[in-house]
């Protein structure tokens, strides 16, 4: 039954990456379009997500709530050496959420729309990008359990280049998932080759960080190069990601929509794969040189059944809700929303 929870956290994670990762690039994008054209990407983004985006956020939840019951010790030493990046996370998450709903549904149309916008578009910003430095500070062995300083308790162990770079990989990551799905939901060619050089721009910027993670990852001394290239399949993995990213843009350019999703999802959880298969089954990599794994520090196993038990029965309620969700508001003609 572990593996069904380990498998069930791990998707969560995947589709949490791809799904709320696209979501966070809209506002990504919007941060970063010019202010002559941001109503069209925010009109866009709006009739793309507006149905489903709240959903987004079960995957997280499910992780935690994983975490949580099935590997406490996993889970305690997470939010307590990492509670400031979590709580600017979640912050981000609360912040992102209040902003989106109060600018597209606020009966009200005034001045503080643009409060709305400016709050939208920053935290759909910082919370990938704390995200990626939570992942990063797990694995990067900077968690110090035994020391008795506040900084390199609770500061040190994510405030560095790696796991900085790690998030601005992950906020470049979203906005690149989000220009790829944004094409299909234009029909005018303007608005697609508009979506096309984001998605170009994001390409460029997302090569470039992963560059900077690597001198990090060597800087900081933590063998990321061997993760990734020191075993056969991480190293296919990689290849894999590679190989798709060229048939990605071959479909983008011939304007293939479900061909270019499908390869941006394979993408990812090939890259997804290249990175925790390398240390698995440990999950959080401490400065003293322990590990703490999903194998070993477990929950008792009558809690690992019961939480099995319930994530498989859960799933065949939540997840033909959730793709129901999904193709109703793909096949149904988007309204009018206002937007400023």
């Amino acid at each position: 039954m572990i593996y069904v929870i380990i498998g069930f956290l791990w998707v969560s994670l995947l589709i949490y990456l791809l799904m709320g990762g696209a979501d966070f690039g809209a506002g990504i994008l919007e941060l970063f379009t010019a202010k002559d054209n941001k109503s069209h990407v925010r009109k866009t983004s709006y009739q793309a997500i507006g149905p489903i985006w709240e959903a987004n956020h079960m995957w997280l939840i499910i992780a935690v709530v994983i975490l949580f019951v099935g590997f406490p010790q996993v889970y305690t030493t997470v939010s307590v050496y990492l509670h400031i990046p979590l709580v600017i996370m979640l912050m981000g998450i609360i912040a992102r959420g209040t902003a989106f709903s109060f600018r597209n549904y606020d009966a009200i149309k005034d001045n503080m729309q643009r409060v709305y916008n400016k709050i939208y578009v920053y935290s759909s910003f910082i919370t990938p990008l704390f995200l990626g430095v939570i992942a990063g500070s797990a694995v990067s062995r900077k968690i110090d359990t035994e020391s008795n300083s506040f900084l390199s308790a609770y500061v040190y162990d994510w405030f560095n280049w790696f796991s900085f770079s790690v998030g601005f990989f992950t906020v470049t990551l979203c906005g690149f998932l989000a220009a790829i799905f944004l094409v299909g939901e234009v029909k005018d060619e303007i608005s697609k080759q508009a979506f096309r050089r984001k998605a170009v721009k994001m390409n460029v910027a997302m090569l470039i960080w992963a560059v900077i993670l690597f001198v990090a990852s060597i800087a900081d001394g933590i063998p990321l190069l061997n993760w990734l290239f020191g075993n056969i399949i991480s190293l296919l993995t990689i290849i894999s990601a590679a190989i798709a990213l060229v048939f990605l843009w071959i479909a983008i350019v011939k304007d293939q929509v479900a061909i270019m999703r499908l390869i941006a999802g394979f993408m990812v959880t090939m890259l997804l794969i290249a990175v925790t298969y390398a240390h698995y089954p440990n999950i959080v990599l401490l400065k003293n040189g322990d590990e703490l794994s999903l194998l070993n520090h477990k929950a008792p196993q009558k809690t690992i059944d019961s939480l099995g038990i319930a994530l498989l029965i859960g799933s065949l309620f939540i997840l033909p809700a959730l793709f129901y969700l999904v193709y109703s508001f793909g096949k149904r003609k988007h309204g009018t929303a206002h937007h400023n």
